[in-house]
């Protein structure tokens, strides 16, 4: 059985590193915010290039702090509107109504599963404060036409950069320094992952920074002196600890999974498939290669009865969902076809050349 992604194997890599930071965490009597938060905040603010990195507890407080930040900034207030693609995760949608802001959702561009900038204009409103744009499955956004409309309208602009670690446009600047703000992700199975929870805010914003850091522990500017009401949203010691272990891996790690994206591409030949758009070059991490069929339901289990495990990221869009039932009656024609017809492949930087040979053998004889 090739399976989707082995999380054991692809961490065993580091097993020894592991063992002897875990010795020294527990050793130095220091669980919460010590020296292994520190060190990995300013590792990974460097490997972004962003003045500030903020460690958190998970992608999504990450989303909830930026914007309760801007709240405390007086830059939005509740009720705000925040622009989000209607084909994201969850999460991103989580994220600003727990602010006690608005989502207002805009159809992606179907070649990239990104938001469409070409329709974000028509969405906006005088209620619109800011726009909040998704990596989606490890492809950058266009960023470069959301700017300017985010600059001739005053609003805000952020990354839900949870799937794009590592990432860079043309200019070399990487997801989570392309916006005012940007929330990561470092779930285990992200392509900077930890193991546990855990998450990040990159920012070039050093009021904005400085207000995420004391909203994350209680509101608190200094031991038992509370400025803000916060929350308790710490990024874990021991997890920051892993992932000092595992970041100076990832580039190498994402060039695998754009190699055997190449692959894919390249050697796949089936009319049945659409296969992912990919220019190329490093603007796609491939935390995820999603290809579209008409009858994606089929293909799984084809790909099931040949052991192959795959997933469907996503099954259910936001404005389908229970927890949005005020949306239900909602459509968003080009979010369904996605969330209908997407299926993702194995990807990651354990999988085998023989295992990658089966997968595209056996894409090709699927009719």
């Amino acid at each position: 059985m090739i399976k989707f992604l082995d999380l054991h194997t692809l961490n065993a890599r580091f097993e020894t590193e592991f063992q002897e930071v875990f010795k020294k965490f527990l050793d130095s009597g220091y669980y919460v915010l010590g020296n292994n938060v520190r060190s990995f905040e300013k590792s990974y603010a460097e490997y972004c290039d962003t003045n500030y990195c903020v460690g958190v507890s998970n992608g999504l407080d990450a989303l909830i702090l930026i914007l309760e930040a801007y709240k405390v900034l007086g830059k939005l207030q509740e009720g705000d509107e925040v622009i989000v693609p209607a084909n994201t995760y969850i999460a991103s949608i989580l994220g600003i109504t727990k602010a006690g802001l608005k989502p207002v959702l805009v159809e992606p561009d179907l070649n990239t599963f990104n938001i469409d900038p070409t329709k974000i204009e028509a969405a906006i409103t005088p209620k619109t404060k800011a726009i909040l744009v998704v990596h989606l499955y490890g492809q950058l956004v266009e960023m470069t036409t959301i700017y300017e409309i985010a600059k001739k309208h005053n609003l805000l602009l952020m990354e839900d950069a949870a799937q794009a670690h590592g990432a860079k446009n043309a200019n070399d600047k990487k997801a989570g320094n392309l916006s005012d703000a940007a929330g990561f992700s470092f779930y285990p199975t992200k392509n900077l992952g930890a193991l546990g929870e855990a998450g990040a805010v990159t920012t070039n914003d050093e009021k904005l920074a400085e207000i995420i850091t004391k909203l994350r522990n209680y509101g608190s500017s200094s031991k038992y002196v509370n400025q803000y009401k916060g929350v308790n949203n710490r990024l874990d010691e021991i997890q920051a600890a892993f992932l000092n272990v595992k970041l100076p891996h990832v580039d190498a790690d994402n060039e695998i999974r754009r190699q055997i994206a190449k692959r894919y591409i390249n050697e796949i030949n089936n009319p049945i498939l659409i296969l992912p758009n990919y220019k190329n070059d490093d603007s796609h991490v491939f935390h995820q290669f999603v290809v579209r069929t008409e009858n994606r339901n089929k293909l799984q289990v084809y790909l099931t009865e040949n052991n192959i495990g795959t997933l469907i990221h996503y099954e259910t869009p936001p404005h389908k969902q229970e927890a949005y039932k005020e949306w239900n009656q909602r459509s968003f024609p080009i979010t369904e076809k996605i969330h209908v017809e997407c299926l993702s492949l194995p990807i990651n930087p354990i999988l085998k050349t023989a295992e990658i040979d089966e997968i595209i053998t056996v894409l090709n004889k699927y009719s």
